[in-house]
């Protein structure tokens, strides 16, 4: 990758870190990687995620459609399709609260986009299914801190589809993993009540759970 996305984390632990900064500069650094970059990068995930214990123990998995630079997950998609995974893409209802539900998808998915011109299944409801009922989500971001917390686009879908699991301290289904590029790692992220920690991190470089 360029020189401009080897960068050191963008916020020293010493100062306050703020939530609008850091998204406007990791937006950018997605936005200027090459096409090969990508492409290189989107592989090498696929074999970090893909070879996993968690990632092959999981049945039903929740992709999602790369969109403004995010980390690719096609050649993940494939292995899974492969693999005899069932694999789902986030489908925005407002009729739910502008929570996400999750509809199968497959080489021959029909595609419509939504008012974020974001490409989501265009299938029925009653194919949908909830958060609770996927074993693996594999949740988009902008920046993530070593402790789990993610920095979304600021809509909030994924924490508000998640808010239960802050309130589980059993049966905590899905395992929800955070894809990124490893330059998209910050000293810290400020947190608030109603964000919903990831359980690890997926990057080109490396899997590895939260906390760890």
């Amino acid at each position: 990758m360029s020189d401009s996305n080897r960068a050191p984390p963008i916020n020293d632990p010493a100062s306050p870190p703020d939530r609008n900064a850091i998204r406007r500069e990791m937006r950018r650094r997605r936005r200027a990687l090459v096409p090969a970059d990508r492409r290189e990068a989107a592989q090498a995930l696929a074999r970090q995620l893909g070879t996993s214990p968690l990632f092959l123990r999981s049945e039903h998995i929740a992709f999602y459609l790369a969109n403004d630079g995010e980390m690719d997950l096609m050649p993940l998609i494939r292995r899974a399709w492969a693999m005899g995974k069932r694999c789902y893409l986030p489908v925005l209802s407002p009729a739910f609260h502008n929570r996400l539900w999750f509809a199968p998808y497959r080489p021959d998915t029909p595609l419509r986009h939504n008012q974020f011109r974001i490409a989501e299944p265009a299938l029925g409801w009653r194919s949908m299914r909830p958060a609770a009922a996927i074993d693996l989500v594999l949740t988009p971001l902008v920046a993530f801190d070593a402790a789990g917390n993610r920095l979304g686009m600021g809509g909030g879908f994924y924490d508000r589809t998640l808010a239960y699991l802050l309130h589980r301290t059993h049966w905590r289904k899905p395992l929800l993993i955070g894809t990124a590029y490893a330059f998209q790692q910050v000293a810290q992220l400020p947190c608030a009540a109603w964000d919903v920690p990831l359980h690890g991190i997926a990057t080109e470089q490396r899997l590895f759970r939260c906390g760890q």
